[in-house]
């Protein structure tokens, strides 16, 4: 069975920019984007901290070091700088590779340099799953 797992995340990033007229993704520093391992046009998904807004679209990187966060197209109407916001990237994966999986998850400072980068293990979630299976047949 395939899972839709998170793998990278940058955590509380402040929006710099929204452009309307711009065609459409989101504009990521291209070092938060390497940290995250999210890939140049992979989807991700964004999360504003203050209306809620999920959107989804594709990434595309800005130069490493610059800071930038800008949201461009039609989300600009709900996102606007200084917005606080959590960008996701997702993998969908089997067993074996949710096994192996560390999300790297991202922390910034107000100005989007980085903070860390922490990776984090599903260990948790493979011990509740080795003691649901010894309990299978209590």
């Amino acid at each position: 069975m395939q899972r839709l797992m998170c793998k990278g995340k940058i955590h509380r990033a402040t929006v710099t920019e929204a452009d309307l007229d711009y065609v459409g993704s989101i504009t990521i520093d291209g070092l938060l984007m390497r940290k995250a391992n999210i890939l140049p046009y992979e989807m991700v998904q964004v999360t504003s901290l203050r209306n809620a807004t999920r959107w989804k679209t594709y990434a595309i990187p800005a130069p490493e070091g610059c800071g930038k966060i800008g949201l461009n197209g039609p989300p600009a109407h709900l996102f606007a700088p200084g917005d606080l916001v959590i960008i996701l990237s997702m993998g969908l994966m089997n067993e074996t590779e949710i096994n192996s999986l560390k999300p790297q998850v991202v922390f910034v400072d107000k100005h989007n340099q980085l903070l860390r980068v922490e990776e984090h293990d599903l260990v948790i979630l493979k011990q509740e799953a080795k003691s649901n299976d010894d309990n299978k047949f209590n």
